[in-house]
């Protein structure tokens, strides 16, 4: 249980589907209730893939490449660093590459639940690194079966957020979500300068005397 809501709370924290929900009210405003239904339960299935993807090829992407699991800690602590502050800044649509003119262009698209919406708005860099961690810590099977649960639950969170999207809106308000999204933001700086700082300690406790 411990385990599960470690993951679940670190996913929550660095996917961030909260800070998502307007940006997912605006490319779907056109869109009957029907096509936002799917869009929504679209993007969370394309999410869990991705994670799990991520969770178990990860490694394997890693060994190829020759990249150390304390590099890939570094650079994601870097990218879920730069997450947080863009939360804090109140720049998040724009952190993830959405601006003016990449919403003109995603608005001509069928469908969108992809991309940007699934990737990389939802699952980015931040959260791959943080499940390839996770899997090079936690490889017992009942640990990684409680992976594979945590994720698959945080995707039926997005699912229920995204549907209900607009409601959500409108009971906390772009005020209440900015503020929200604030102290998340706050929370993920600290994972991102937690994962750096482990991995800098490996790294010295590794060099010879």
């Amino acid at each position: 249980m411990e385990l599960f809501l470690y993951l679940f709370a670190a996913l929550f924290s660095v996917i961030n589907p909260l800070a998502t929900l307007p940006i997912f009210v605006s490319l779907t405003s056109e869109d009957v209730p029907v096509i936002r239904r799917r869009t929504a339960l679209m993007t969370a299935i394309n999410v869990a893939i991705i994670l799990l993807v991520s969770y178990f090829v990860g490694q394997y992407v890693l060994t190829f490449f020759g990249i150390s699991i304390d590099s890939l800690k570094i650079a994601g602590g870097l990218i879920i660093t730069s997450s947080g502050f863009a939360l804090l800044t109140g720049k998040f649509a724009e952190h993830k590459g959405l601006n003016k003119r990449a919403r003109t262009s995603v608005r001509t698209r069928n469908d969108i639940s992809f991309t940007p919406l699934a990737m990389p708005i939802l699952a980015g860099p931040g959260s791959m690194s943080l499940l390839i961690s996770a899997n090079q810590k936690y490889q017992e099977p009942n640990e990684m079966l409680i992976a594979i649960v945590a994720i698959l639950t945080i995707c039926v969170v997005i699912f229920l957020m995204l549907r209900s999207a607009q409601y959500i809106i409108v009971g906390l308000g772009n005020s209440g979500i900015n503020a929200i999204s604030r102290i998340i933001g706050f929370v993920v700086i600290a994972i991102g300068i937690e994962y750096i700082t482990a991995a800098i300690v490996n790294l010295i406790n590794g060099i010879p005397n």
